[in-house]
């Protein structure tokens, strides 16, 4: 009888925990009708909120506005959910972009005292910067990177009255970042392996108790304005100058930007705006018959949404914020056959769209209490004077629309769901590291991903014991009937990866995660068994074998990315296995071929072209090497060739085998001092913005890379000295028929 009642009882529990999931409506908005010449009349914050559109049952409520916040671009949160607020105070305060240049702008320090998800507090952190571009808490301090900088400072609030007294240099470059400040690094993200990344720049950041570690990387993606990861470190980039939403998701930085044909679904790069866009850089092709945006072209700031606090179905997703369409798309990341395939949540619609030609949001947030975060610049012009100039399609435009009227504000959203409450503010700074591991398994990423950054950095070895046990097995009977909506394998990928910021990566549990039934653990096993194959750890190969008839393609695919890094010919053998198998794989004979090169990289062949010459033509090509790949790698692609949108065109004029390039170097020079404008071999590309804020010795070395590769001459900085004396005064575009009279 007591076993029967047992019975029951256990039936009754389980139904209990088996409900079903609330469905949740995404049914989308009724399209107002488009207005062509929408008036660019500025609105209160409550005024813009109802220009917004969004799915039915999502709403958005204030955060911050004008005049707590002024020009925001970033934000991030430290462990007690404080947020801090990067403002570019001087950007575009006029159609020429006067005084741009001023170390004026800010660094704000948001607080909501009362818990409802306004901010009711706003200190000035850090003021006196010159456009403060990427912002990462640690512990107790921020670290900061300005505008035309490489270097990386830290400033700590010591006496805890919100502004920073004690400023650090944590890493220096001692080359300075010229050019369009459009064009320049974004990110510094703390990735799920613990280094920290940005976009454009080649090398990344580890932080450690006390000091930071910097690595240097080849062959990982550029990006511009936006960084993101999803739950596996896999990083989404996004390129504004080359019009692309989204890039560089396929695999992790580490190992190269991957970008296979059909990664973007069919029509995905047109964007749906429901006001007429006529401020759009490229004129009129960029316009429907309606006046709308009729492709993404500002893309900033995206996110891979991990929050939970939204309906299920948005975890996961990606959010492309785009502010010259006004408006925010959300992708669903498909994996097919091993292939991230985005697709747009809605059918010719967006997420979040508005009529209010002032909306400008610029990036996107998974915020701690699991809601969804817009920061919108809330200005009229949007694009950097470097697309104002005299002469320019959107100069007249800007002036007629009374765009340059609107600046000096701000405004920062969060997205919710009626149904569901944002969850309360965190309280994680002070905790103990053996307190902070209880987060690694939370539903909200951005909980996961802080909690192991604070684990990192308090450097505590005795909790490595418990995380080896949570690694090994979190998942008891009784814990999945309790904890039935738990990620227990994606918390036994954040312990694993927490075990190897505290240098506790241990063989034996590594391979015991081999074998792990959670194929998201066994793809993190692999990457961390890297550690024993660059050491030339043979024997661990035996057991890597074993994955190459796993049922996972996720974890195949991984296997062929990391065997690159044991030089061992079983190593090769592997992989040679592995493409006797999956050749035919689109995304796995991919891996398999770029390991089968192991160390012929494209430096190295680099390397090999310009051996006979001089040690300074050396130095100069390496550099534009360097260069190239953090400027100009994004229009006129890797090979040079120029880089092809969806409809087979290019962004780009090829830079092989052209005239410009193998011909006269004052020519060539001028073009990258001034920029170009005009038909360049019967097509129209735009605008190549000039780089004369760069040094002669800059551009010496890009166009060195460039005329080498096309087995030309390098460039002397004297040349582009010359160069630019001849262009002394001129503010205008050069045209090649100009050009040509004035050789």
């Amino acid at each position: 009888m007591i076993l029967k009642r047992f019975y029951y009882l256990l039936l009754i529990f389980l139904g209990f925990f088996n409900c079903k999931q609330k469905a949740y409506s995404e049914k989308i908005y009724e399209k107002p009708e488009i207005i062509r010449e929408a008036p660019s009349t500025f609105h209160s914050p409550e005024e813009s909120m109802k220009t917004f559109y969004l799915p039915e049952g999502y709403k958005v409520e204030l955060v911050a506005s004008e005049p707590m916040i002024d020009e925001p671009v970033a934000i991030a949160w430290d462990g007690n959910g404080r947020m801090f607020v990067a403002e570019m105070n001087t950007y575009m305060q006029d159609v020429d972009g006067t005084g741009t240049n001023r170390s004026i702008s800010k660094i704000k320090l948001l607080e909501d005292l009362d818990g409802d998800g306004k901010m009711d507090k706003s200190t000035v952190f850090i003021d006196s910067l010159m456009l403060p571009r990427m912002i990462l808490p640690l512990e107790n301090e921020l670290i900061v990177n300005e505008t035309y900088s490489y270097d990386l400072w830290s400033y700590k609030d010591t006496d805890g009255d919100g502004v920073a007294d004690k400023k650090e240099r944590v890493y220096y470059n001692e080359n300075r970042r010229g050019g369009n400040l459009e064009h320049q690094q974004s990110g510094l993200i703390w990735n799920l392996d613990n280094w920290v990344y940005t976009t454009y720049n080649p090398i990344r950041f580890k932080f450690k108790k006390d000091k930071v570690i910097v690595d240097s990387l080849d062959i990982m993606p550029s990006g511009q304005w936006g960084l993101t990861q999803d739950d596996m470190g896999v990083m989404y980039y996004s390129a504004a100058g080359s019009e692309n939403p989204a890039y560089g998701f396929q695999q992790p930085a580490v190992y190269g930007d991957y970008n296979p044909k059909g990664r973007l679904s069919e029509g995905f790069v047109e964007p749906w705006p429901i006001v007429g866009t006529p401020d759009v850089q490229g004129g009129t092709k960029k316009l429907r018959e309606d006046n709308t945006l009729n492709h993404f072209t500002g893309v900033a700031g995206q996110e891979i949404f991990r929050g939970h606090k939204l309906p299920p179905s948005t975890y996961g997703d990606l959010f492309i914020p785009e502010p010259v369409g006004r408006l925010i798309r959300r992708a669903k990341v498909k994996v097919e056959d091993g292939k991230k395939v985005l697709y747009n949540a809605y059918d010719k619609a967006e997420f979040m769209a508005s009529t209010d030609l002032n909306f400008r949001p610029v990036q996107a947030k998974t915020g701690p209490d699991g809601a969804l975060y817009i920061v919108d610049m809330y200005r009229g012009i949007i694009q950097e004077g470097n697309w104002t100039r005299k002469g320019s399609f959107l100069r007249p435009v800007i002036i007629r629309k009374e765009l340059d009227k609107n600046i000096g504000k701000g405004r920062i959203y969060r997205i919710v769901h009626e149904d569901i409450k944002p969850d309360v503010k965190p309280n994680l700074i002070g905790k103990k590291a053996s307190e902070l591991i209880q987060y690694l398994g939370h539903k909200n990423g951005w909980y996961r991903n802080t909690a192991q950054k604070l684990i990192v950095l308090k450097d505590d070895q005795t909790v490595v014991p418990e995380l080896q046990a949570i690694a090994r097995d979190n998942e008891s009977f009784f814990d999945g009937l309790l904890n039935r909506d738990k990620d227990f394998g994606l918390e036994r990928v954040g312990a694993l990866w927490t075990l190897e910021g505290l240098g506790d990566v241990n063989k034996v549990l590594i391979k015991e995660k081999f074998a792990d039934k959670d194929p998201r653990v066994r793809v993190a096993a692999i990457r961390l068994s890297e550690n024993f194959l660059k050491a030339g750890e043979v024997d661990i190969i035996s057991d890597l074998e074993k994955l190459a008839s796993d049922s996972d393609i996720d974890v195949v695919n991984q296997l062929a990315l990391s065997l690159r890094y044991s030089k061992d010919k079983k190593a090769t053998e592997l992989l040679n296995i592995l493409n006797s198998k999956y050749g035919d794989h689109e995304i796995v004979s991919h891996a398999i071929t770029e390991s089968l090169k192991k160390d012929d990289s494209q430096l190295e062949k680099i390397k090999e072209r310009i051996s006979g010459m001089g040690v300074g033509t050396k130095k100069s090509v390496l550099a534009g090497y360097d260069n190239y790949k953090q400027l100009c790698i994004t229009c006129h692609g890797a090979d040079l060739k120029g880089v092809a949108i969806e409809d087979g065109s290019l962004i780009a004029p090829t830079l092989i085998g052209s005239p410009r390039v193998k011909g006269d170097k004052a020519v060539l020079s001028k073009i990258l001092l001034n920029g170009l404008i005009g038909p360049i071999d019967g097509k129209d590309y735009g605008i190549m913005m000039p780089l004369h804020m760069n040094s002669d010795q800059w551009i010496a070395d890009v166009l060195s890379y460039v005329r080498v590769m096309n087995d030309e001459g390098g460039v002397h900085r004297n040349e582009v000295a010359r160069a630019r004396k001849q262009s002394e005064g001129r503010e205008d575009y050069w045209t090649l028929e100009e050009l040509e009279k004035n050789k």
